[in-house]
Order: structure tokens, then sequence, then C-alpha cells
């Protein structure tokens, strides 16, 4: 006769040193948990998100370009080789470097049509992974999400970021 296993003893709840590390805590696997589903759509096209973001940010003014220096500040999040994470998506074919004749330090960085045509692409299936992400909040819980967030962030925001 095989016995059942027992079932796991419950875990107690957590203990924090303080509230804004619990809510700190709390961010940290949100962020962990929502990034799994948004991963795994990338990865189907060898994308991080990250280089996703570029795209995204040159779609938005495409088929103008951005300095790169204006381009790393609208990322979500800071990117410390903004270079080599450039050099792959040119590599590809998904952006193009310029550097205009009047200032030669100055580089323009220009999503190509290759490049508008991946976020065309992953458009739907992006949309559907954000409501998989989030989908079961309402729009009033997710509105004052975006408010509690934009309240924790804005004041380490530099002054002229979009972000706050």
């Amino acid at each position: 006769m095989i016995k059942a296993v027992p079932p796991a003893p419950k875990r107690p709840p957590a203990k924090f040193d303080s509230p804004e590390q619990e809510v700190f805590l709390g961010l940290w696997r949100t962020y962990d948990r929502l990034k799994a589903l948004e991963d795994e759509l990338f990865a189907r096209v060898d994308l991080t998100a990250q280089q996703y973001n570029v795209l995204r940010l040159l779609g938005n003014v495409f088929p103008a370009a951005l300095p790169t220096l204006e381009l790393a500040g609208r990322l979500v999040s800071r990117a410390p080789d903004i270079t080599r994470m450039l050099d792959k998506l040119e590599q590809r074919g998904f952006i193009r470097r310029e550097r205009p004749p009047e200032d030669r330090r100055v580089v323009h960085v220009v999503l190509t049509d290759a490049g508008a045509a991946l976020i065309e692409s992953l458009s739907e299936p992006l949309r559907k992974c954000h409501e998989k992400q989030l989908g079961h909040l309402s729009r009033a819980d997710l509105k004052s999400l975006s408010t509690l967030l934009r309240s924790a962030r804005s004041v380490h925001e530099v002054e002229q970021s979009v972000w706050r």
C-alpha cells in the first residue's frame, strides 16, 4: 500500500525590517514574476527587453533619429553599455547609426524598416503579454498603481526625466 505524502506545512508570514523593505521586496518579486512572461516573448525573436525598449523608443520617433545619449536617458532601466547593445541591434539590421557632418561627436540612432517591421510583429503578442501580466486588475487599480509607482520613484528621477 502506497502512503500519501503529507502536505508541506504552511510557512509563517515573512518578517520584514520595515514597511519600506516589505514594499521594496514586494516590488522586486512582482518585477521578477512579470518579467518572466516578457522574457519568454522576447526570447522567441532573440531580443532582450532592453533591446526591445530601444527599438520601441526609436519607433516612437520613426523615421526621425535620436541622439545616443537622449535615447539612453529615455530607457526604462539604465543601460551602462548602450554602445554594445546598439552594436548588436545594428548587426541584425534593426537600427543604423549616423554622425551628422556638423558635429561628428554626436551619434544619431535611426530605426530601420526591418526594425519597424519587428516592432509591428511584436505589437499584438506584447499587448497579450501585458494583458496576461496585469489584465486581472481593474482599470481603477491600474491607475492607482501607476500613480503610486510614479510617486515612489519621482524623488529619485532627474528633473528632466520622462519618467517623472
